[in-house]
């Protein structure tokens, strides 16, 4: 459980990254990018130390996955960028991919625990 709530945190930490980026272009202000350096920093160390118990393939994705999801839901609340039905259907996609990896996963570890019984 240790391990996932590290992945939790470095999706938290790429999100804020990442919309700090945008909100030092649009504010005009460099602190935002220094946020930005930390928080990506943090989030590249979580992620590092969750890998260590979470597939790899799993993490990275839901890592990636998650996050652009997020920065797109926040970036049309807090930016009002627009949402086109093609951007609408990618994260569908986006989602149902991200399910298929971590489905994948589970079942491989189930045979391999079979087998190595």
């Amino acid at each position: 459980m240790f391990y996932w709530m590290l992945l939790v945190l470095a999706i938290i930490f790429e999100v804020s990254g990442t919309l700090s980026m945008k909100w030092s272009t649009v504010s005009g202000s460099a602190s935002g990018f220094y946020i930005m350096l930390i928080m990506i920093a943090c989030s590249y160390l979580s992620l590092s130390i969750a890998i260590k118990k979470i597939a790899l393939g799993v993490a990275y994705a839901m890592w990636e996955g998650v996050g652009i999801i997020l920065i797109s839901l926040f970036s049309l609340w807090l930016f009002d960028e627009s949402l086109s039905t093609a951007k609408f259907i990618g994260l569908i996609l986006l989602i149902s991919g991200i399910a298929l990896i971590k489905i994948g996963t589970c079942s491989d570890d189930t045979q391999s625990k079979e087998v190595t019984s």
